[in-house]
């Protein structure tokens, strides 16, 4: 079993800031790639921020400059610090990782459950 756990979101005023963290635990022999996805009611869900093991973070182009993504493999933890908020980042934030359970497993998709960002005044 993987558990994938997400944490920090919240309410903020436009301009503010927040941190969310996302722990993987449980079976994991390694994790690939880890990132960030949002939705809005009514649309798909859109990447926000991907990295991939061992390799540089890549940002959707809404966010670049004030989003930063980062990851701590001792951890299994990915984190994304989120700057300069606008009300268009309000979502549901999802975490993603893609894990390979065991040595001979192929790598699988998982994803956490979800944590609210309101970006309002």
């Amino acid at each position: 079993q993987v558990q994938v756990v997400e944490s920090g979101g919240g309410l903020v005023q436009p301009g503010g800031s927040l941190r969310l963290s996302c722990a993987t635990s449980g079976s994991i022999f390694r994790i690939y790639n880890m990132g960030w996805y949002r939705q809005v009611p009514g649309n798909q869900r859109e990447l926000v921020a991907s990295i991939p093991r061992g390799g540089s973070p890549k940002y959707a182009d809404s966010v670049k400059g004030r989003f930063t993504l980062s990851r701590d493999d001792v951890k299994n933890t990915v984190y994304l610090e989120m700057n300069n908020l606008k009300p268009d980042d309000t979502g549901i934030y999802y975490c993603n990782a893609i894990i390979m359970v065991t040595s001979t497993a192929n790598p699988g998709d998982f994803w956490g459950q979800g944590t609210q960002v309101t970006v309002s005044s």
